[in-house]
């Protein structure tokens, strides 16, 4: 017995409670009535600090889990909030900029045509910063692939690649096709090793993660 109205908002929403590191919830209570939930690390507005919209200002949807397990990656996968595409887009709304960045953890297992349509249909410029082993809805309208080694890529559509150096072989990423490639140092350590990198092979461009550098968020 549900402790509440038996609605699809309500049953997502006592999902979500009792479920431990739940990360999405949909619930179809009838024909035309769904809902989702998904968990948001944070929403936050800033500027981008890297790759071909450096500079950019941006409201940043970063959502929580992932299928790969980064030892670089900064997001706090077990905290967040879950949110409905509604409660996402009305936070996003109180920005005054277009771009919106769709970030992760792993966005791609996440997003759906409906919230892109969502974020579309309130004027925004949808991106998304995806590790390419997700299936994306084709109508994001900028995809940046940060390709990982070992992991199978099945995006269908990158405008750019960005790949964190470690030293490792990157020569098979330049065969991705795609209109920018960057290079990028582990949170700024390695960054004269990239920029030499760089130096010897000028298909790729230096990315700076430039709100480290300038503590912004």
């Amino acid at each position: 017995m549900l402790p509440c109205n038996p609605t699809a908002e309500n049953i997502a929403r006592w999902i979500c409670e009792q479920v431990p590191h739940c990360v999405k919830v949909e619930v179809c209570e009838s024909e035309g009535n769904r809902v989702i939930y998904e968990k948001i690390n944070e929403i936050f507005y800033s500027l981008q600090g890297e790759g071909f919209h450096v500079g950019t200002p941006a409201v940043f949807v970063r959502f929580s889990g992932c299928n790969l397990k980064c030892e670089f990656c900064d997001t706090r996968h077990k905290e967040g909030v879950m949110m409905s595409d509604e409660e996402i887009l009305e936070q996003v709304c109180q920005y005054p900029c277009k771009t919106v960045i769709l970030t992760g953890g792993e966005p791609g297992l996440w997003v759906d045509e409906d919230l892109v349509a969502a974020l579309h249909k309130a004027g925004k410029y949808v991106c998304i910063e995806t590790n390419g082993t997700c299936v994306l809805p084709e109508s994001i309208d900028w995809v940046t692939c940060s390709p990982k080694l070992g992991a199978s890529l099945r995006v269908r559509r990158m405008d750019e690649v960005k790949v964190v150096f470690l030293g490792q072989d990157v020569s098979p990423y330049l065969q991705l096709k795609a209109s920018s490639y960057f290079l990028q140092p582990c949170s700024c350590r390695n960054t004269a090793e990239v920029i030499e990198y760089i130096k010897s092979h000028p298909q790729w461009r230096l990315s700076l993660q430039i709100h480290k550098l300038i503590d912004i968020p």
